[in-house]
């Protein structure tokens, strides 16, 4: 049995699909109960024992746009402590432990924690997803111009993502293994022009620098991984997909 963290999450639920359509016997964990899902709160620690109950494996996906993510592996190892499991895999982030981003040093203690806890692991980085991006350009939709930073990112698939945790979850613990990115880097403004090329818009684009240590650690590139990555799908064709499906 396989528990997955942050089962309904955008990372989540085509990792679930995937290591179900595998032939993996798959567990969902999530705060709010649905379909197939176990409930637990990973911030009190409250359900974990059930949800560890006769669990092999964990691949711990849970995340949130704070810089607390670090109480939850606390509260997850504690519950492992009590209901050891034979792997923990970890979703982190490329450039973690060189980032002065608040998200991406408390990301990068959850990796220390995990490997000084003594419970067989694997930690998988990647870059910023292609959905991550979009966002950015969604949210702006009703201005005249679409303002991004002035750096470049390497965004990767989810689904290939999944696709990687997945071989992980079959090859057993690996501890911290290659990084996983996109294809190509490409500067903010080059990805706003595919975006408004691929949904037919015709709008400006403005580069702004972000401040401050983090806009630093981005401008530096401690983000990006080495090229070429190991993903195949191009922003391009993720931004080309995401049009096609708002036209049907």
């Amino acid at each position: 049995m396989i528990l997955v963290t942050g089962a309904t999450g955008r990372l989540g639920k085509p990792t679930v699909a995937l290591l179900t359509d595998s032939g993996h016997e798959v567990r969902s964990l999530s705060r709010r109960p649905g379909p197939g899902v176990v409930v637990a709160d990973l911030s009190t620690g409250t359900g974990l024992a059930d949800a560890l109950a006769g669990v092999s494996a964990v691949v711990h996906l849970a995340s949130g746009a704070n810089a607390h993510d670090s109480q939850q592996t606390r509260q997850l190892l504690r519950a492992i402590a009590a209901h050891p499991v034979d792997h923990l895999i970890f979703m982190s982030i490329v450039g973690v432990d060189e980032h002065a981003l608040a998200f991406y040093r408390d990301k990068h203690l959850s990796e220390q924690l995990i490997a000084a806890s003594g419970i067989p692991y694997t930690i998988l980085r990647a870059t910023q997803f292609h959905s991550f991006i979009a966002r950015l350009f969604v949210a702006q939709r009703r201005l005249p111009v679409t303002v991004v930073p002035s750096f470049s990112i390497q965004p990767v698939s989810i689904e290939e993502v999944a696709e990687r945790l997945v071989e992980l979850v079959d090859a057993g613990p690996s501890q911290r293994v290659r990084d996983f990115a996109g294809p190509e880097q490409l500067s903010f403004r080059e990805l706003a022009n595919e975006w408004n090329v691929a949904h037919s818009l015709r709008r400006r684009v403005w580069s702004l620098p972000l401040p401050g240590a983090a806009g630093r650690s981005f401008s530096r590139g401690v983000h990006l991984a080495s090229l070429p990555g190991d993903a195949h799908v191009t922003f391009a064709e993720y931004a080309r997909t995401h049009a096609e499906s708002a036209m049907r």
